[in-house]
């Protein structure tokens, strides 16, 4: 099995640079916008796309986040939405996956979401409050549909546990550089090289940082030591602070090709 996600990380490796990953809640700042940032995130030069699952009861996500699912869902998103925006990313000939989480997967139909991430075209799924001792149903309908199961890792992961998950991811391993949520910020933690290193000796797979990077610094940072850089609230700001959708757009395509940018400097 090799989904575009896979290819994407063999060929950064062979350009000696990390992976640009974007992330977008479907529906946000509407149904329609979603499909223009996802051409502005491409037109930006971003590697993959990371669609997410507007929710409700959101563990990890910080409050820029949060505005753009609640705004997401007060317009009626719902699960073909989410859909229908991985298409437009693969479409587009872009490696792009779905962060969601496992309540919305149960609601749909287990086998039924991984399918229709594959009829999509998804590489996979993040999910970041599923823990792998309730992964059974999902590691059988990932199996069957071809896509990545892909599994959060935080500094508080136990050395006896991080083999456990990271034997359980397909695509990349998610590393969450912080505990805590998400959100821009002035630094990103200076534990998320040593949660690197140490999932370094579990996996050979791809390891790409979220939380928290916003600037070309930044993921020139992160990209020296990560094979994916992981940026959402930078790109949701970029439309929150903007006066209309346009200029909102027109930043977002700015910022992802300063981040862009950064990622090939960082080795």
């Amino acid at each position: 099995m090799s989904t575009p996600l896979d290819d994407l990380f063999i060929k950064v490796r062979a350009e000696n640079r990390a992976a640009l990953i974007a992330y977008i809640p479907a529906g946000f700042p509407t149904i329609e916008g979603c499909k223009k940032v996802i051409q502005a995130f491409i037109e930006g030069g971003v590697d993959a796309i990371e669609i997410g699952f507007p929710y409700s009861d959101p563990v990890m996500d910080g409050p820029t986040i949060q505005a753009a699912a609640d705004q997401s869902l007060s317009q009626g998103t719902n699960a073909a939405d989410v859909f229908d925006a991985l298409k437009v990313a693969t479409d587009s000939g872009v490696p792009a996956v779905v962060m969601t989480y496992w309540n919305p997967i149960e609601k749909y139909g287990v086998e039924k979401f991984a399918q229709s991430i594959a009829a999509n075209g998804g590489s996979g799924v993040i999910t970041p409050d599923l823990t792998i001792e309730e992964s059974a149903g999902w590691k059988s309908a990932v199996e069957k549909s071809e896509i990545n199961p892909i599994y959060v890792v935080a500094p508080s992961t136990s050395a006896q546990r991080l083999p456990q998950v990271t034997s359980r991811c397909g695509g990349f391993v998610y590393a969450a550089s912080l505990m805590g949520v998400t959100g821009t910020r002035t630094a990103v933690s200076s534990g998320a090289p040593d949660l690197v290193a140490r999932i370094r000796e579990t996996t050979d797979l791809p390891i790409a940082v979220g939380l928290g990077v916003s600037t070309r610094e930044q993921a020139k940072g992160v990209a020296g030591y990560a094979d994916g850089v992981i940026v959402g609230s930078a790109f949701i700001k970029a439309m929150q602070d903007a006066p209309n959708e346009a200029e909102g757009l027109k930043s977002v395509k700015e910022l992802a090709q300063q981040l862009s940018l950064g990622v090939r400097e960082g080795r």
